[in-house]
């Protein structure tokens, strides 16, 4: 099983991380949403955390939008 964590900004998403822990892709995913940078730059619009496997299609596990 794979863990995403992508973002998304005024320009598309992005892969920031691949991890094959949940535990591993939360500490990313909780760091991007306290991150000051993320949150006052004005270009992202979320985050999110997302579980895929080559047998099925992605899910998404989590979702944090900055406002």
């Amino acid at each position: 099983m794979t863990y995403v964590v992508n973002t998304h900004d005024s320009w598309g998403v992005v892969q920031v991380g691949s991890f094959s822990s949940l535990d591993e892709a939360r500490t990313l995913f909780s760091s991007i949403c306290d991150d000051p940078w993320y949150k006052s730059d004005g270009t992202f619009k979320g985050v999110e955390l997302v579980q895929g496997s080559a047998a099925s299609a992605s899910q998404r596990l989590d979702w944090f939008a900055f406002r």
